[in-house]
């Protein structure tokens, strides 16, 4: 039986993760704007957010052996955790030292972050965000972006500005701590990227997205308290 013929040329790997990522991306922000004007709110696109991230690279790298092709196995790892290290302490100082300028200047508490991350327990559920997170902009997109010929720093600026963008869809929480988590999040993005070009290797920018979610912790649970007493 001959193939049938499509119209269209057999996508190559890179071509296929390229297309995986951005049609999780789209389907992702689609469901949070669903979510934003139904009783559903963002909660149906965070989840899809994050299994959908894991899970399609996980799939690619038990199914095709992608593993090193989306940067979570080979290149520089040393290097990348060298300087993940080295830009999350300095994020690390500069949010915290943010942080308490923004509150001894009058700044609202993030209160519903705070209720979202202690009420409802999802502190423990930031581990797998990072993951997710990490392995979707600078794990699959990323590196599929460069493998299709993108500019380098088009794809950093790029894949830090859908992260970035992506606060808006995700974040189960009003428009300003989204607001603030976004802000947050560029330069994570835009250093993360770096580091991930450099050496070819997730974990150094998973390192860095770590350190600045502890100063986030700090941010919430521990500063507003130091200033207020």
């Amino acid at each position: 039986m001959k193939p049938v013929k499509t119209g269209f040329p057999p996508a190559d790997g890179y071509e296929q993760r390229l297309r995986l990522s951005f049609g999780l991306m789209g389907l992702i922000w689609v469901t949070g704007l669903v979510g934003h004007f139904t009783s559903f709110g963002e909660w149906p696109a965070l989840v899809l957010y994050v299994l959908g991230s894991i899970g399609v690279v996980v799939y690619r790298g038990a199914r095709n052996g992608d593993w090193e092709k989306m940067y979570l196995s080979g290149g520089n790892l040393k290097g990348a955790l060298k300087w993940g290290g080295i830009a999350g302490l300095a994020l690390f100082v500069m949010d915290i030292a943010n942080t308490v300028m923004y509150y001894t200047n009058g700044g609202a508490p993030m209160a519903e972050m705070e209720m979202l991350l202690v009420g409802r327990s999802l502190l423990y559920f930031f581990p797998l965000l990072i993951l997710a997170e990490e392995f979707l902009w600078r794990g699959i997109m990323f590196s599929s972006m460069l493998e299709r010929g993108f500019n380098r720093h088009l794809t950093v600026m790029l894949t830090a500005l859908f992260y970035t963008l992506n606060h808006f869809a995700v974040a189960p929480v009003g428009m300003f701590e989204r607001g603030l988590m976004a802000m947050m999040a560029f330069p994570i993005g835009v250093i993360g990227g770096y580091i991930v070009l450099r050496n070819r290797n997730v974990w150094g920018s998973v390192l860095l997205h770590s350190m600045t979610m502890i100063s986030m912790m700090l941010d919430i649970f521990v500063i507003p308290k130091l200033i207020s007493g």
